[in-house]
């Protein structure tokens, strides 16, 4: 039955992507890839036709992605498509299993509403409706984190680094690992960064060259900065009347957040989930381009705060995931897509930011020991 529920939540889901972004970004890839693997072009000069839009991925994503060179298209499509599902339901399985094994239904009824529930967060949606590799990536860094790390495996950080040398953001678990003095652990990812770094910069010297000295620095590839989709502080900045002083401010929003999360990370060094949660939050919130469908990594933050609130004194925790989770999946920011933003808009322009400045303040961390994960319901002295 949960099979079932399953397949047809993803039919309709796939359906509805195709007709919504038509997985722009898994055609950028392919194009690109083709024009590298097979064309022998320099694959940071490719754009796809009619759209400033290229490959702003390191030369190891390349590699990574070099099968599409071989794959036809509808290919490409149906293995993002299934590798999305499946990551979100391990991710629903990993940290939302203590909480469904708890109640009192059936678990197949209650693990198929989670990962419909899951499915229709606006973020799953559109990084299933644009080809995109986001859910991959947080399956990778949370599998690093509550198998390798939490457990004091040897390799623990491998998932990290490598999923940073396909795309830079998830660097910022490296400094999970550093602000929570698991030495070996952050060794071991800026070991396998480096690492693959190093393997793409000898197959692809050229390509390398050119991700480094340019195409990472410039910003006009992605697309504006004060582009509703960009739900990162340094967006929300974008969109506000501060053209003079906005990177200073940035700056300083940046800098205050770390502070913060740092503070609360340190404090809880052995609850990984709550880690995960807050990371992946701060994540969001200072790279200076988050666009929705990057907004996967609060998902985390989202079931700590379910969890919390179903089984702890206050229902507050899960009031906020709740708001944030209507709010977010409801389409409502989109209103407001067209500038200028007047006062009140700047609220509904900017709902993922603010609410994840909520989930970063008060995300319950400590609640539980996250090592080993079969143990979820240890509870911390």
């Amino acid at each position: 039955m949960t099979l079932t529920i399953s397949v047809l939540c993803a039919v309709a889901l796939i359906l509805v992507s195709w007709n919504r972004n038509r997985f722009f970004d898994s055609k950028v890839y392919f194009g690109a890839v083709q024009y590298w693997f097979r064309d022998g072009g320099m694959v940071y000069d490719w754009l796809r036709p009619g759209t400033p839009y290229g490959f702003t991925y390191p030369p190891f994503a390349g590699l990574v992605m070099s099968p599409m060179s071989v794959l036809p298209f509808p290919m490409v499509v149906v293995l993002a498509s299934i590798g999305t599902l499946v990551t979100v339901g391990l991710l629903i399985w990993w940290l939302a299993g203590p909480l469904l094994r708890g109640l009192k239904q059936p678990l197949w009824l209650t693990f198929g509403v989670a990962f419909c529930v899951a499915m229709a967060f606006e973020p799953v949606r559109e990084t299933l409706s644009f080809g995109q590799v986001n859910t991959l990536l947080l399956a990778v860094v949370a599998a690093d984190l509550l198998f390798g790390v939490a457990r004091g495996r040897w390799w623990g950080g491998v998932g990290i680094g490598l999923a940073t040398a396909v795309k830079l953001t998830p660097g910022v678990f490296i400094l999970y690992l550093l602000v929570t003095r698991r030495w070996r652990a952050a060794g071991t990812a800026i070991g396998a960064t480096a690492g693959a770094t190093v393997l793409a910069g000898a197959l692809f010297p050229d390509q390398s060259r050119e991700f480094w000295t340019s195409a990472l620095w410039d910003t006009n590839r992605v697309g504006s900065l004060w582009f509703l989709s960009n739900q990162s502080e340094r967006g929300m900045l974008a969109r506000l009347p501060f053209d003079v002083v906005e990177s200073k401010l940035w700056v300083v929003c940046v800098l205050a957040t770390l502070v913060w999360w740092g503070v609360r990370v340190s404090r809880s060094p052995q609850d990984v989930v709550g880690g995960l949660a807050l990371t992946g939050v701060l994540g969001c919130l200072i790279s200076p381009v988050t666009w929705i469908h990057h907004c996967v990594w609060l998902i985390p933050a989202l079931i700590r705060c379910v969890e919390a609130g179903w089984n702890g004194p206050s229902r507050r925790p899960a009031y906020l995931a709740a708001a944030a989770y209507v709010l977010m999946t409801s389409h409502l920011t989109w209103i407001y897509e067209n500038r200028p933003y007047p006062p009140l808009a700047m609220l509904g322009s900017n709902i993922y930011v603010l609410f994840g400045l909520a989930l970063l303040i008060w995300t319950p961390v400590g609640t539980r020991i996250s090592t080993p994960v079969h143990e979820p319901d240890k509870i911390m002295a």
